[in-house]
């Protein structure tokens, strides 16, 4: 049975961070908001909750999960960022767009992409998201909760504990967020290529 915590979106209550990064750090599947939508998240070196995400959202071995980071420092730790990849980021970022580039050694080969050994990279602009991942002082490692066979994610934690309470070890309820894509940008050839256009906008690549 899932814990349930509700936490402030705009003021988390540290003492429930601190508990929700306890619950990662032993294994924990969670879920939490993002600018964009509810997702699930594990910790980044932790294969069994990895598979537990993979079953809930019937994923194969070719998804893309993504790394939920703190900022440009830990980005720079877990992907080979150019200059332009940087700038674009610094720019852009804490914002709802997802990154696209080469993995370093630092990341488990099972979260790269088996062809391109590339990685998703996210820093939301939402307060529980950026305080989880600092207080645990690695990425998060992420994937957006939406369902087989649902047409858009949940947004409502109340239909998330309903749908997923016997799955997860913790859902952080805070209030509804519209299930909204981010915008993918990717790097081939080093030069900015939106992929997918969604909330975010890059005016810059227009």
């Amino acid at each position: 049975m899932a814990q349930f915590f509700a936490i402030h979106p705009e003021n988390p209550q540290l003492r429930l961070i601190h508990r929700a990064v306890e619950i990662l750090q032993q294994g924990g599947v969670i879920v939490y908001p993002t600018d964009s939508s509810y997702a699930l998240a594990c910790h980044i070196g932790d294969k069994q909750a990895l598979d537990k995400i993979r079953r809930i959202r019937q994923l194969d071995d070719k998804h893309d999960f993504t790394l939920v980071c703190t900022d440009l420092t830990q980005v720079s730790q877990f992907t080979k960022m150019g200059n332009n990849a940087h700038r674009l980021i610094k720019a852009l970022t804490p914002g709802p767009f997802t990154f696209i580039l080469d993995a370093t050694r630092d990341v488990p080969r099972r979260l790269q992409h088996p062809k391109k050994k590339t990685i998703g990279i996210r820093i939301p602009a939402h307060p529980i998201a950026q305080l989880l991942v600092e207080e645990l002082q690695e990425p998060l490692c992420t994937s957006t909760l939406h369902l087989p066979g649902d047409e858009e994610g949940l947004s409502d934690p109340y239909d998330i504990r309903e749908r997923l309470e016997h799955e997860l070890a913790l859902i952080i309820d805070a209030g509804i967020i519209p299930c909204e894509q981010t915008t993918i940008i990717a790097f081939p050839n080093h030069d900015p290529e939106i992929v997918r256009q969604g909330k975010g906008i890059a005016p810059m690549l227009h």
